[in-house]
């Protein structure tokens, strides 16, 4: 890809365009999404003209930007993440209507837990996690878990660096932090009392591929002080229906 005048790829000025939209923000305008992509004006109206042509982005009746089908049908197209929500889910299901709290699927991408889906009943209790939405890997329940099992080297990048409290109770000592994944390796599961979220409980447990690596993370989310070991049971259950339907066998 060619350079800009400043030396950055056209690639690298779409990957900050289409990173201007979040959870949150799904409708910008288009000074708004040069403007937090750090484009001049003139760059970000072409670039994004160009984008909504393509049918990556759409215009509203507003004339603000979305994210456009077109880009989700491509985004989705022999995904990986798409076989493994769609191998889930029916366990996800089952874990919601007996648990009857938030039930989430998660991976690690970029050092962080990106959730896959969500599942709520309506007297659900508190959450702030999304679909597509983020938390650190040393904070969430699940993040705990893809953290315990993912490569060496990826442990240490993020045990060296600081480690940002979420909460009053969120693990930020790196000595206290390899305790955890190690008890988490052993155990096979996390119970995260009040480290996102001060008045929840994540727990979470693995997903194995056909390989036995560990490619996600199954969690729940209940209230600070519910008992979770049926939770967990129903994890494990959902976890191991989960890794047959992808192929892994124990």
């Amino acid at each position: 890809m060619a350079n800009s005048p400043s030396g950055d790829s056209v690639t690298d000025r779409l990957v900050r365009i289409l990173e201007t939209f979040t959870p949150t923000r799904t409708a910008q305008t288009t000074a708004d999404i040069g403007r937090r992509a750090g484009l001049p004006s003139s760059s970000a109206h072409r670039i994004v003209g160009e984008l909504v042509d393509a049918g990556l982005l759409e215009r509203d009746d507003e004339r603000r930007v979305r994210v456009g089908m077109r880009l989700w049908e491509l985004a989705t197209r022999s995904s990986h993440a798409l076989r493994l929500r769609q191998a889930a889910l029916p366990y996800m299901e089952r874990v919601q209507q007996r648990v009857r709290e938030h039930t989430q699927l998660a991976i690690l991408e970029h050092d962080e837990a990106l959730f896959l889906e969500r599942l709520s009943a309506p007297d659900s209790g508190a959450n702030i996690t999304r679909v597509a939405g983020r938390l650190p890997v040393h904070a969430s329940s699940s993040g705990l878990v893809l953290l315990a099992f993912a490569p060496h080297d990826l442990q240490e990048r993020v045990l060296a660096r600081p480690l940002a409290a979420v909460t009053p109770e969120t693990i930020v000592d790196p000595a206290a932090l390899r305790r955890a994944l190690a008890e988490i390796r052993t155990l096979g599961r996390v119970v995260a009392p009040g480290t996102v979220d001060e008045v929840s409980t994540g727990v979470a447990a693995p997903v194995r591929d056909e390989t036995g690596a560990v490619i996600a993370a199954l969690s729940v989310v209940l209230p600070r002080d519910a008992e979770t070991q049926f939770a967990l049971v129903e994890l494990h259950r959902a976890a191991r229906d989960t890794e047959r339907a992808l192929g892994y066998r124990r």
